[in-house]
């Protein structure tokens, strides 16, 4: 993760949405002097940012949850009093499908502004058969509409409805044989995703769930040992799942079963600090045990209302104790591997995808030095220029 490959007085060709070449800038010019020419000025042009974990379609903020942190009430507490997840699903179910379209899209526009062009994207915040597939039909009417790849997943078991509290089995009935099949059927979703911790969804129900999606063609992903170690990353290795994603709470055993796998390890240290917990995960023992780590924003409207990649990677130097060329690989490459997306998008090599972003910098060390700045002076998606917000 170490291994940056980072070029000077270079030049990239593309050609048909693709990298078709890579090398010093006076050759390139010399082999294509036919080519349209962009000129860079010097600055650093990077594989375009790979997000892989938002939950990006949501009606209101909730600022007033961040107070009452601050009170002094934590996470789940606040969750038991009606609010976190279930504050947005009260809201998100009031909502159309084109008023969650047009909030999205703004939204999703600011991340692409930071030099993002791929995005995973979940649904999470209807939690019936109709809310959900009405937040995964705006998901597609997203990706046909705007400039940058979206990746859709099924977050129906994002949390235990309300009104099923008293008879949480039938959701996971609900969720494995109603909601699902429709999903599939509609072609709605690349995964499947499940929040398993305690309060929320058990290994045992996570188990079900995931697997009844495996059987039905999705790829699968898993929000695991977030707040309490609770098995959760074992189960995302035993599964085969493409990602086990926040982390911060994993044990040893965890560790040990990623690292004897080919699950991404998904870090998200926005959240944590946003909650204000001391704790983070332990990137360091990930890599170091062989695991291969991504990094994402977790944008959302409760725990991580931040479009802005670049500063997670600060974060990551900060925090995480990540060297810059492991918090840029685990943005790029190894977010799209969290999608899995690592033959197609994340490198600058021949035969990729052509997104790029380039940065307002002398050195790729500034980016996350730079913090909370946008130094994003242009991007691409497939080799056409994504407009930027100013």
């Amino acid at each position: 993760m170490r291994a940056l490959g980072v070029l000077t007085d270079a030049g990239v060709v593309v050609r048909d949405g693709r990298v078709s070449a890579v090398g010093a800038q006076d050759d390139l010019e010399r082999q294509f002097p036919d080519a349209e020419r962009v000129d860079c000025q010097r600055g650093v042009l990077l594989p375009g940012f790979v997000d892989s974990h938002t939950h990006a379609i949501f009606g209101r903020p909730r600022a007033d949850e961040q107070e009452l942190r601050a009170s002094g009430l934590s996470y789940m507490e606040i969750a038991q009093r009606g609010g976190g997840i279930h504050s947005s699903v009260r809201d998100l179910r009031t909502r159309s499908e084109d008023e969650l379209f047009a909030l999205a899209a703004a939204r999703l526009r600011r991340l692409a502004a930071y030099g993002t062009t791929t995005v995973e994207v979940k649904s999470g915040y209807g939690l019936t058969v109709e809310d959900e597939l009405k937040e995964l039909r705006v998901i597609a009417r997203l990706s046909a509409a705007l400039p940058i790849r979206l990746v859709p997943t099924w977050l129906g078991a994002h949390e235990v409805p309300l009104e099923y509290r008293s008879a949480r089995n039938k959701y996971v009935d609900l969720l494995v044989h109603e909601m699902l099949p429709l999903v599939v059927r509609e072609r709605l979703a690349r995964f499947a995703d499940v929040f398993c911790e305690p309060g929320v969804f058990t290994v045992a129900e996570s188990r079900t769930i995931l697997t009844a999606a495996r059987e039905s063609g999705l790829a699968l992903k898993l929000h695991a040992d977030e707040l309490e170690p609770s098995g959760g990353a074992e189960l995302a290795a035993q599964l085969g799942a493409t990602s086990a994603d926040h982390l911060a709470a994993i044990s040893e055993a965890g560790v040990a079963a990623l690292a004897a796998s080919k699950t991404v390890a998904t870090l998200l240290p926005g959240t944590m600090l946003f909650l204000g917990r001391r704790s983070q995960a332990p990137a360091r023992a990930l890599i170091e045990a062989g695991v291969s780590v991504a990094l994402a924003t977790d944008f959302n409207p409760g725990t991580s209302p931040t479009p802005n990649l670049p500063l997670i990677l600060t974060l990551a130097v900060s925090q995480l104790r990540l060297t810059v060329a492991e918090s840029v690989i685990a943005s790029t490459i190894n977010g799209a591997a969290a999608l899995g997306l690592a033959d197609t998008i994340g490198q600058i090599a021949p035969g990729y995808a052509a997104d790029l972003a380039l940065y307002e910098i002398d050195d790729v060390r500034e980016l996350p030095y730079w913090y909370g700045d946008r130094r994003c002076r242009a991007s691409w998606v497939g080799g056409k220029l994504v407009p930027v917000l100013t």
